[in-house]
């Protein structure tokens, strides 16, 4: 079984739902079609994650970038259910969160606290999250962009 980060039809359901609903490229146009499933998950400078479809949703993707800010190995993040992301105080605000996507398709801006697997609290700014969905409209879970971060000092 081809793990999702290298698999073609997963990048294309990520970047075609991304495209389709934000009315922007995931990857940038300079990169060739041929190497962006691999530019997004070895080299993008933004964090991207997306979780499946569960009643507690279990991460199935998350490019190096995402590993590097969370502390997970593939195989870790790819075990994580996603609300373990955010501190338990945090999840009802994560909740209501992706209730408003499910309901409008994406939403941008957003900010919030999460953790990483030792524990840190860091701010995740600016994120994008969006609906997997597939060119025939069958969900197949949420995915986010998240372009900055910042450390949480004294926390």
């Amino acid at each position: 079984m081809i793990p999702l980060y290298s698999d073609p039809a997963f990048y294309q359901l990520l970047s075609h739902s991304h495209a389709r609903l934000l009315g922007r490229p995931l990857v940038p146009n300079d990169i060739p079609v041929a190497n962006a499933a691999e530019w997004l998950y070895e080299s993008a400078p933004f964090a991207v994650l997306a979780h499946n479809t569960a009643p507690d949703p279990v991460f199935i993707y998350g490019n190096k970038a995402a590993q590097r800010r969370f502390g997970y190995d593939w195989d870790e993040i790819t075990r994580l259910p996603s609300r373990l992301s955010a501190e338990a105080p945090n999840r009802e605000e994560r909740r209501r969160f992706l209730e408003r996507v499910q309901r409008l398709g994406y939403e941008s801006g957003y900010r919030g606290v999460r953790i990483t697997k030792s524990g840190e609290r860091f701010m995740i700014e600016e994120a994008t999250l969006w609906q997997l969905l597939d060119e025939d409209g069958k969900l197949h879970g949420q995915a986010v962009v998240i372009p900055r971060t910042s450390d949480i000092i004294g926390a």
